[in-house]
């Protein structure tokens, strides 16, 4: 299925509860969120929570590209916002605490690591996170808004960076002009990840 760019628009309001059900429904696989919530149920909870608060956290700081039906979202950082600041972490301090209670060390052990690994010295597009739900996918939605956020990118004229924790998805970035930059475990039996950065010069 050949997807038009057009297709893929910016979300727009503080909050989007599609956007955020879309996001909760693809990432529920995930080998990364499996660690920090191994039951389902308390999975499908807190994902809803958490995107709940990244959300508007990075549309605030970058961007949230979707498709009109709702088929997959997107949520970027904008160069020089790939890391949350301290202030806006301690402000949400107790819907951190709500969205993963006592899976909340795991979340933190992740959250470090993912930290630990973000280029250093360039300024860059951060693809946050990327989900197509799951009856959309394999059609071509995650490429195409995908695509979407790189044409903001060479735009800015800055490279992109993604951190994915799915094997799946390594062939997917890769066709879309990431390298894989790095490859890495998280401490205390978490998921392996690898880093991937499409250069400007990459054709998407």
């Amino acid at each position: 299925m050949t997807l038009d760019r057009r297709e893929i628009v910016q979300a727009e309001g503080a909050e989007n509860a599609a956007l955020i059900t879309t996001l909760a429904l693809a990432f529920q696989e995930d080998p990364a969120i499996n660690w920090i919530f191994p039951d389902a149920e308390r999975r499908r909870i807190g994902l809803s929570r958490m995107f709940g608060i990244f959300a508007p956290l990075d549309k605030q700081d970058g961007m949230a590209l979707v498709s009109p039906g709702d088929e997959v979202a997107t949520l970027w950082r904008g160069p020089g916002q790939a890391h949350v600041g301290l202030l806006p972490t301690l402000v949400r301090a107790v819907p951190f605490l709500c969205a993963f209670g006592l899976s909340l060390p795991r979340a933190l052990k992740i959250g470090d690591a993912i930290d630990a690994h973000h280029p250093k010295g360039i300024r860059y597009w951060y693809l946050h996170y990327a989900g197509v739900r799951p009856e959309h996918q394999g059609k071509g939605w995650g490429g195409a808004a995908i695509r979407a956020g790189i044409a903001r990118a060479d735009a800015d004229h800055v490279p992109v960076y993604l951190e994915t924790a799915t094997p799946g998805n390594v062939g997917l970035y890769r066709s879309l002009g990431f390298e894989v930059t790095q490859e890495w475990d998280v401490p205390g039996g978490g998921p392996h990840f690898w880093s991937m950065l499409r250069p400007i010069s990459s054709v998407g």
